[in-house]
Order: structure tokens, then sequence, then C-alpha cells
């Protein structure tokens, strides 16, 4: 079971990590910042196993890889959404984020609502209630469980 940290549509790459940020030469560096301008104690608050959960557009903006990596970085075990952007949701599976389209689910949760995701079912549990989510294919799930494409793509090279 995780907390829910629920966001709103078209939460932007720069909300997830503003640009000045970006200098700092780590993530784990980066991390203390992420969601700063939406909620200043995201970063303290969550905890590893904790799910972000938004409407619809997540991620949009630039194609920064650093919004997904500071919150695998953070220990986010997940992003549900009704949608997502198409760069934010390929850089997330890149480096092993999770990322899981749900329609319904926005709709009926609350801030801090404890869930559980079945990837391999794509189903999420809370408040006594299934949602049916996107399920992902064998060989996302597979790059998923290897940390993502590059750790994916390294291991077959070695």
């Amino acid at each position: 079971m995780g907390k829910i940290f629920r966001f709103h549509t078209d939460v932007d790459t720069d909300q997830i990590i503003a640009s000045q940020y970006l200098l700092f030469p780590t993530v784990d560096e980066m991390k203390a910042h992420a969601f700063e301008s939406l909620d200043r104690e995201f970063a303290s608050r969550v905890q590893p196993g904790d799910y972000v959960v938004a409407a619809g557009n997540f991620g949009c903006g630039s194609s920064r890889e650093q919004a997904p990596a500071v919150l695998k970085a953070l220990g986010v075990k997940a992003v549900i959404a009704q949608s997502f952007a198409r760069i934010f949701y390929r850089n997330a599976i890149n480096i092993g984020l999770p990322v899981i389209v749900c329609k319904e689910l926005y709709d009926y949760v609350e801030d801090g609502d404890e869930m559980e995701l079945s990837l391999t079912e794509g189903i999420v549990t809370t408040g006594g209630r299934e949602y049916v989510c996107t399920k992902l294919p064998p060989y996302m799930q597979g790059i998923l469980d290897q940390g993502g494409l590059i750790a994916s793509l390294n291991r077959s090279e070695a």
C-alpha cells in the first residue's frame, strides 16, 4: 500500500522539476525540489512506494528526462494519470518509472488516500474498489523490470 499524491490536469515538466534546478549536477540533488511550485512539502512527505495520481496530459511541456527521474529517485512507485504527454511517457519508461493510464481513478481519490497497484494485472485497488487501468504489454513490463530501457539495453550488450 502506498499513499496517493493527487495533481491536476496539464502538470508540466517545469512544475515537476523547475528549470533552475536542472543546474544541479545530480538527480539526487534535484529531487528535494520536485513539485515545489505545486506542493512545497511533496519531497519531504513522499515515501518509497507512494503514487502520483493525476488528471490528463501529465508531463506536458519540455522533454526533460529529469522530470520522471526525480520522481523515481524519491521512490514514487508509479504515476497513474488519465493521459500522459508522449515525451514524458517515453522518458519514464526509458528510466524505469511505471506510467499507467487509468481514466476513472482520478475522479474517485483524494490526496492522502491509500492504494495498491498490480502492474501485471493493470488493477488499482483503493477505498474498497478496483479500477481497471491500461495493462502494460509484457515487453514493456520486462523493460521496467530491468530498470528501464537504458538498463535493458546495457544488459543486452554485456
